[in-house]
């Protein structure tokens, strides 16, 4: 079984992690949307798995742009999700974090420090670390 953890939007990331909470593998979500398609479907195609998205909404004084691009954005990986039969559900952050006891309040370098804590030898970056703690919230949480 895969757990995969997303948080979503242009500078967030997907991280895979196996039934264990070993590290899989990474991806950050700047790339074009047939890189994002392919490295889902990679996963998809591993075998038995399940995703935790994000549960995000806009913010307030975010520019409109902004929101339509983000909103865009969630969209398309349900869609991606949807169409390669991955079931996920939607975590807030505050749930998350909770469990995770990592409440960043904003400051990324909590959920940094809490992902380097627990997988010290992968490389922990601001993309890459809420993406796997969301991903260990999930396999922690659907057992």
């Amino acid at each position: 079984m895969l757990f995969i953890g997303i948080d979503p939007g242009c500078s967030g990331g997907v991280a895979v992690l196996d039934e264990f909470g070993k590290h899989d593998r990474t991806f950050k979500l700047d790339g074009t949307d047939a890189d994002v398609a392919g490295f889902l479907l990679s996963v998809a195609e591993s075998g038995d798995c399940f995703a935790m998205v994000e549960k995000v909404h806009a913010m307030p004084k975010q520019g409109v742009t902004s929101v339509f691009t983000f909103g865009r954005s969630l969209g398309f990986i349900h869609g991606l999700l949807t169409a390669y039969r991955v079931p996920f559900e939607e975590v807030s952050p505050q749930r998350w974090q909770k469990f995770m006891e990592c409440r960043t309040k904003g400051d990324k370098n909590v959920s940094k420090a809490k992902a380097q804590q627990l997988w010290p030898s992968v490389k922990i970056t601001h993309a890459n670390a809420d993406a796997l703690l969301i991903a260990e919230y999930g396999r922690r949480t659907r057992k």
